[in-house]
């Protein structure tokens, strides 16, 4: 994102001990979708009421291109309706007695009169909603209830649209449709979308940017791909569900080549990765998609393939894939888990109590800092 894309999006800084901690700070660009990502508590639509203006923080700036909307140093907050947001609640919070286009048109009254019906119509049109025009809210389905709070947010014609959890109401189906149709929608509007979600896979398919929050506090923000395989902490790693994280030693630094990483009894071979000394204690995870089993006529001896042996410990079917537990060298405190497609365990004919091998691929093992020193003289595995 370039300097003039940040000048022209929206800008948020937030802080505060109570009622709920923030101590939180990202920014998205004109077209962009940043995904707020946290655990319930986390302050994820506390934000989103801050920069809508439906809370104020002890100290905070919101700003979106040359506006400012609160800066608390300056006593400046302008109230909601100065504020040029177009904000979906969770639970949609349509008008019952109003017809899905009535429900429209409410959000238009800045538009001339006579511009309203047509406006209100191209609107219903654009979350694809032709046809439905009468029906009230009751005579309409989730997904459609959804789609009406959409086009009634953008009535306002937002600089910045806010999303909170969207699709949480809806069964799984309508939730991909609705997915598809929220990317099909950011081609159309080039403004800021912010989107609160707890469901990590929906972040990685539909936003740009994925800010991770706990307590309140912006831990990690990047693409999915970063955040997902490349965490900032164990902290971060574990929020987004990756299992892997264990303790070692950094034993060598080849520079443009590769990072050796002590872990157990093996030396690991890693993607070079600076700002690590020999010697130092570190946090490191492998992403499962970076374990890959060996076959058994075949096993792997690379030297960046980090071959590991262990006895799987817990093997479940879960349709097209198995997921494995493997106790590395036998060692009941030190799990490490994979999947595998299901014909591809059926093939190796794993079982629980069997022996295997896997790899460590170099370019998936990623070190992080400690967190504190009680993290760094932990136990090798989490």
């Amino acid at each position: 994102m370039t300097g003039a894309d940040l000048a022209l999006g929206l800008r948020v800084r937030l802080e505060q001990e109570t009622p709920i901690p923030l101590a939180a700070g990202f920014t998205c660009g004109p077209g962009e979708m940043l995904a707020l990502v946290g655990p319930s508590g986390s302050g994820k639509s506390t934000i989103l009421r801050c920069i809508a203006g439906l809370h104020r923080p002890r100290v905070g700036e919101v700003g979106c291109g040359q506006e400012v909307w609160l800066d608390t140093t300056r006593g400046r907050h302008l109230p909601p309706q100065r504020r040029r947001i177009g904000y979906v609640f969770q639970n949609y919070a349509l008008f019952p007695h109003q017809t899905a286009l009535g429900n429209v048109l409410a959000a238009l009254g800045d538009v001339p009169r006579a511009a309203r019906q047509r406006r209100g119509r191209e609107l219903m049109a654009l979350v694809n909603l032709e046809g439905l025009e009468s029906r009230r809210p009751a005579d309409l389905s989730g997904g459609q209830q959804q789609r009406v709070a959409l086009a009634r947010a953008l009535a306002r014609d937002p600089s910045v649209l806010l999303l909170d959890e969207p699709l949480s109401a809806v069964d799984q189906v309508t939730r991909r449709k609705l997915q598809r149709e929220l990317a099909r929608l950011r081609q159309r509007v080039n403004i800021p979308i912010v989107l609160v979600t707890h469901d990590l896979e929906e972040a990685r398919m539909l936003a740009d940017r994925v800010c991770i929050l706990h307590r309140g506090e912006t831990l990690q923000t990047g693409t999915p791909e970063d955040v997902m395989t490349r965490p900032a902490d164990a902290r971060v790693a574990r929020m987004v569900n990756l299992s892997n994280v264990f303790h070692g030693t950094v034993v060598a630094q080849v520079p443009g080549s590769m990072t050796r990483l002590r872990w157990l009894d093996h030396t690991l071979a890693c993607r070079f990765q600076g700002g690590f000394e020999p010697g130092q204690s570190v946090d490191w995870v492998v992403p499962q998609q970076y374990v890959i089993l060996h076959q058994r006529v075949r096993p792997s001896r690379g030297d960046r393939e980090n071959p590991v042996t262990g006895v799987v410990e817990d093997f479940v079917l879960l349709g097209d894939i198995a997921s494995i537990t493997l106790l590395v060298e036998g060692r009941p405190d030190v799990s490490l888990s994979l999947t595998v497609p299901t014909h591809v365990a059926r093939r190796n004919r794993l079982q629980r109590g069997e022996q295997i091998s896997v790899s460590l691929l170099s370019e998936g093992l990623h070190l992080m800092m400690p967190r504190t020193e009680s993290d760094a003289n932990a136990a090798t595995g989490y």
